[in-house]
């Protein structure tokens, strides 16, 4: 069976933490811990960059730092998991779905503000599938109603959106490292600060409440619980495992690209021909390689498809149920404007194997069974 996907691993990752256990410092912002937000803040060009347990961890620390209040409002599509919305619930605030872009299954960037009211606080994008939203148009948004913007980039790292990598936009971007995202530590995320004013909260906010890294760092002789937060540290042996690759980031992104590429180009005719519809790279984006999903005529062709590729030792898989469909999103959130896209696309859409290592001969099989399926 080919597997839909296969975490990465370099080959570093046993010595690196086998480090982390012999510098006897195996809990939170150790040496490995420090080198991985360096390297983010690097490569990313953000001000600051904190690790964290999880990407929904960065998004609560956002929802926290941005001061989400019960009752405040927070825009965000409904083609998304749940983390999107449960960082800003956990607060009090009500989710707000807009309907996406069929292209890029991105929100709409043209329906944000009709949703907008007194009550709207921030506006949440999700870069799905490594390939920015328009981030132009939500931020001429979001600046002329004074509203906090928090990009969703749990599938972003090392894409970017005219020239600018995804979640260095608005005023915190989130990634993650769980083990299906091109780069993992198993678990893990991290959240990126935009503004210098706001690192100092940060720190405090994922030390529990405490400004316990001022004291690490020796600007203060003891340290004490000075406001509301909570535990967003990740173990070292879990960043020792996310650096050796870091280290690689790009060939791993490359060898990715390859696949995908290797992909769009053989289902060209399939797509001529009306059978399907291949994922769409706006002019100004440059992505990651993060999935390769096709889209089918409808739900029933597509469950006959997955069945078909399942029979054929193939495992694809389909994404996001719609959270406003859900109980949940019944209950904490609510539609705004008309569901034109978000349901029927969702509908459509198989994502099929896609990983680093994934051999020439296992992907020339996966191509070889989709166009006998759509013959």
């Amino acid at each position: 069976m080919i597997r839909f996907n296969v975490p990465p691993y370099t080959g570093k990752e046993l010595e690196y933490i086998r480090q982390a256990v012999e510098n006897k410092k195996i809990c939170g912002d150790g040496d490995f811990t420090k080198k991985c937000n360096e390297w983010i803040e690097k490569k990313t060009g953000t001000t600051k960059a904190l690790l964290t347990t999880s990407c929904t961890h960065a998004t609560e620390m956002a929802a926290l730092l941005c001061d989400i209040k019960p009752g405040d409002e927070v825009i965000m599509p409904s083609y998304t998991f749940v983390s999107t919305a449960d960082a800003f619930v956990l607060r009090g605030a009500k989710a707000v779905f807009v309907d996406i872009r069929p292209d890029t299954m991105n929100i709409d960037e043209n329906l944000i503000e009709a949703a907008i009211t007194d009550k709207t606080r921030a506006i949440v994008p999700v870069h799905y599938a490594g390939v920015g939203c328009d981030m132009d148009k939500i931020m001429d948004i979001a600046g002329r109603y004074n509203l906090k913007v928090i990009e969703d980039a749990a599938q972003g790292i090392m894409s970017e959106y005219k020239g600018k990598p995804l979640g260095t936009f608005g005023e915190y971007g989130c990634f993650s490292f769980h083990e299906t995202k091109n780069l993992s530590m198993g678990e893990g995320g991290a959240l990126l600060i935009r503004d210098e004013e706001s690192i100092e909260q940060a720190e405090i906010v994922r030390e529990k409440g405490t400004n316990r890294a001022k004291f690490f760092r020796g600007q203060i002789d003891k340290y004490t619980w000075v406001d509301a937060g909570s535990s967003y540290l990740p173990s070292e042996l879990n960043a020792a495992y996310l650096y050796a690759q870091l280290e690689m980031a790009d060939e791993i992104t490359a060898d990715r690209l390859r696949t995908w590429n290797k992909y769009f180009d053989a289902f060209e005719d399939l797509e001529k021909a009306g059978k399907i519809e291949r994922p769409f790279i706006p002019s100004d984006c440059k992505h990651n390689a993060h999935m390769f999903y096709l889209k089918c005529r409808d739900l029933k062709e597509r469950t006959e498809f997955i069945r078909f590729l399942k029979e054929n030792d193939i495992l694809a898989v389909f994404h996001y149920v719609p959270l406003h469909s859900a109980p949940a999103g019944q209950k904490y959130g609510r539609f705004n404007g008309e569901d034109v896209y978000t349901t029927k696309e969702s509908e459509r859409l198989v994502r099929l194997p896609l990983y680093y290592g994934l051999t020439d001969a296992d992907s020339d099989h996966i191509i070889e069974k989709v166009k006998e399926f759509y013959k």
